[in-house]
């Protein structure tokens, strides 16, 4: 009966996607904004740190300080490691938390929404474990550009953390970057520029979680947390939904003021975290 349990599936719970909301929320309500290397910041990275801790997740802070458009910054990454099998590669889910800078942006969609997604996931690798789930959580710092995304402006969290995981010569079997998917009207995108093996495999989870037609492919290029790894080297997909507006095909709350929570759901995060959760099935056999 035990090793059976160690095999069950992940699930991914109504009560998972409400934690993922409630998370979100608390985030867009006491920390707006939060730009990265401010105080705000800082307390938002601490507030995260909490959450997951209690879902379950042993956390560390990864500080770092970076050169930017408007100086050096300190950034701080959030990694939470769940290591059960010394000789299974890693899994590696990355959200970033932070707000556009100089724009008055809640980020309840951008940053918040995927961010409490984690917390919860956080939960349910802690509290649903099979043999082969090696899965690293990372919430990143400086995901939004200041000017452009070029080598010294956006993704500083997640360059950090290609360059870390490269460096230590762990092996990753997949990164998967989760942006966006609060939205009410959720339509998760793949990239073209995501792993072509992962997209099958995103494809295959959102057909056996029932959500196939929330997902699909894109013939869209995205500069989002994902392309450092893939620059590292590691397999990596986007998860994005890049369609966030008052009408379909628009994208015109992204990075305004009206990125509230209202423009969120429970019902989305519940949609996004099954795909997640099958995908994690699949690679974690």
């Amino acid at each position: 009966m035990f090793s059976a349990l160690l095999a069950a599936s992940l699930v991914f719970s109504q009560a998972d996607a409400n934690l993922a909301f409630k998370t979100a929320t608390g985030l867009v309500e006491n920390h707006t904004p939060r730009d990265s290397g401010t105080t705000r910041s800082m307390l938002a990275a601490n507030y995260l740190l909490d959450a997951a801790s209690a879902a379950g997740a042993d956390v560390r802070r990864d500080m770092f300080v970076a050169k930017t458009p408007k100086g050096e910054r300190r950034f701080t990454n959030l990694v939470a490691s769940f290591k059960r099998n010394p000789d299974a590669p890693w899994v590696v889910l990355v959200s970033h938390y932070d707000t556009k800078t100089g724009v008055d942006c809640p980020g309840a969609n951008d940053g918040a929404s995927t961010s409490g997604l984690l917390v919860a996931l956080a939960g349910v690798l802690y509290n649903h474990r099979t043999q082969n789930d090696n899965v690293m959580l990372i919430w990143t710092d400086g995901e939004e550009c200041m000017n452009a995304y070029v080598e010294d402006d956006g993704l500083w969290g997640s360059r950090h953390a290609a360059k870390s995981l490269k460096e230590s010569g762990v092996k990753v079997k997949a990164v998967i970057c989760l942006d966006m998917l609060g939205d009410k009207d959720l339509h998760v995108s793949i990239p073209k520029n995501s792993s072509p093996a992962l997209s099958k495999i995103a494809l295959a989870a959102a057909k056996k979680a029932g959500v196939a037609d929330k997902v699909s492919r894109v013939d869209l290029l995205v500069k989002d947390d994902h392309v450092p790894f893939l620059e590292a080297g590691f397999k990596s997909i986007d998860l994005i939904d890049f369609e966030y507006g008052s009408a379909p095909g628009l994208n015109d709350y992204w990075h305004t003021a009206k990125d509230t929570v209202d423009k969120i759901s429970e019902e989305s995060l519940f949609t996004a975290g099954k795909l997640v959760a099958g995908m994690l099935d699949i690679l974690l056999q």
